[in-house]
């Protein structure tokens, strides 16, 4: 996965030490409902996984309209944008780039014109086979800018090459789909829409989640429960790994065009650590629940040990708003130490805030927080925090935490060292920017400026997430890439003219 070095990325600053996700999708085939405006509220449910561009199609059976910008799904979208989109089935599209090409033309959902027919797609993940693809296809340089880009012109391609006479039963979308995907490789959870039918499809190995639910006379898909939950659709279930669902007027089709040996479910672990929304269901197990059961386990693991002076000096357990509270509660509730808040977030700045002046990392961490100091002062702080990847602004909460005048400043982390980066659809950066893959726990220690350090283990971390049974991919943690990726990346070094085409949302 080709990254920015810190800063390069649009919006982004050096300090922007939280993971990335790529993108969240949705669908919806509902005659009857208005479904520009559930697709709207499904992508407000989805904004989590995906700030710098929004998109939509919308058919009404003979037309697909698409509208897509650049910006929050609130800032694209209005009501005079969303009057006009009538018809009966809809795909959806929030997007953060993995690479520099945060324009409007890799926006999504993309087009493409079939003859007389149209189809369009959206993409959460990463191919890590893109340029094979390209070169395959015989796909000029230039002709496309995305793997998501790519996967669209392979599936144009097969449409217009299929015999005329099989285009009349309408399923000529169906049928490149199920010549194009069996030649993908890496994370792809895709939805997908012609004149007539709404596709979903999810990777062999189910690296993004997707799952399908149902309202009064329609289906819905969507990358997270939340996504269902808004527009008040009943969950029916994931979908399986390496499934495609059709949806069109018959009610839903089950397809299955990967190969057995193929399938290996290996959900990203990351999606119950950080990414997932608290409030959805993975593997059937609320998000929320397994992060306070991820503190729970950490505070067996690295309790706070007994104050060294001997003064029984208070302490509190205070997580990092937002992504550390689950997490903090449990911590809080196994322990037995007072849960507070020690830090107020401003709910305002988000990942797009460059900040001014000469120390920006300084600058941010204070736009972005700010300390409750009757909370902290002479206090024995355990601060919880899901994840540490450049450790930048984790860092700077220290140094303001101990200007704050905590006592005692113990970060606990409720996931593994974060030692070597994703390929498959998370913007973590390279080896040489990942902090746990250059320095030892002592010596990340050393260099935030706290007092001790705990990172929770993996098994325990797995055992968390009430359902160690089922596949995982741990990849970014251990180094254990479930499917090949571009191994030279992983050392920092550039590929060749593999990377001519960058992984994209």
């Amino acid at each position: 996965m080709e990254v920015d070095a810190p800063g390069e990325h649009p919006g982004d600053t050096p300090d922007d030490d939280s993971p990335k996700e790529a993108c969240g999708v949705f669908g919806v085939y509902a005659p009857g409902h208005a479904v520009a405006q559930l697709t709207y509220l499904g992508l407000y449910a989805l904004q989590h996984r995906g700030q710098e561009s929004a998109g939509m199609a919308v058919s009404d059976g003979d037309t697909i309209t698409v509208v897509k910008d650049m910006g929050l799904v609130s800032h694209v979208f209005d009501n005079r944008t969303l009057a006009p989109l009538q018809g009966h089935l809809a795909v959806g599209h929030v997007r953060y780039s993995t690479t520099g090409a945060s324009t409007w033309g890799n926006a999504q959902p993309i087009y493409r014109e079939t003859g007389d027919a149209g189809f369009v797609l959206g993409h959460n993940g990463n191919l890590t086979n893109t340029a094979a693809l390209v070169e395959s296809a015989g796909i000029l340089p230039g002709t496309v800018s995305s793997d998501s880009d790519a996967v669209a012109e392979l599936i144009q391609q097969a449409m217009i090459a299929a015999e005329p006479g099989a285009r009349s039963d309408g399923r000529d979308l169906e049928r490149a789909l199920l010549e194009v995907l069996p030649r993908l490789e890496g994370a792809f959870s895709l939805v997908l829409m012609d004149d007539s039918h709404v596709v979903g499809v999810r990777d062999p190995n189910g690296f993004r989640p997707l799952c399908l639910g149902r309202l009064d006379n329609g289906w819905v898909l969507s990358s997270e429960t939340t996504g269902l939950d808004i527009v008040g659709a009943h969950f029916v279930r994931e979908l399986d790994p390496g499934e495609v669902v059709v949806i069109d007027a018959t009610g839903t089709r089950s397809l299955r065009p990967f190969d057995a040996s193929q399938i290996d479910p290996k959900l990203c672990l990351f999606e119950f650590v950080y990414f997932a929304r608290p409030d959805s269901r993975l593997y059937g197990q609320t998000v929320h629940t397994a992060r306070q059961r991820m503190g729970e386990s950490l505070a067996e693991q690295a309790p706070l040990l007994p104050d060294p002076t001997g003064q029984d000096r208070e302490a509190m357990v205070m997580p990092v708003p937002e992504s550390g509270i689950p997490a903090a509660e449990g911590y809080a509730r196994r322990s037995g130490i007072p849960f507070g808040q020690g830090l107020v977030r401003n709910r305002y700045i988000n990942r797009t805030f460059i900040a001014p002046g000469q120390d920006q990392r300084t600058q941010k961490v204070r736009m972005k927080f700010n300390p409750i100091r009757e909370n902290i002062v002479g206090k024995r702080l355990v601060v919880i925090d899901d994840s540490i990847v450049r450790g930048t602004s984790t860092r700077a909460v220290v140094a303001m935490l101990r200007e704050a005048g905590a006592a005692e400043i113990h970060l606990r982390i409720s996931s593994p060292p974060y030692r070597w980066p994703c390929f498959f659809g998370m913007d973590t950066g390279t080896r040489g920017e990942l902090i746990a893959a250059n320095l030892t726990v002592p010596e990340i220690r050393d260099y935030l400026g706290c007092d001790t350090l705990a990172y929770l283990d993996l098994d325990r971390l797995v055992t968390a997430t009430g359902v160690a049974s089922r596949g995982f991919c741990t990849a970014c943690l251990t180094g254990n890439y479930p499917v090949p990726v571009p191994l030279r990346r992983v050392d920092d070094e550039e590929l060749p003219s593999v990377d001519l085409v960058h992984p994209s949302g």
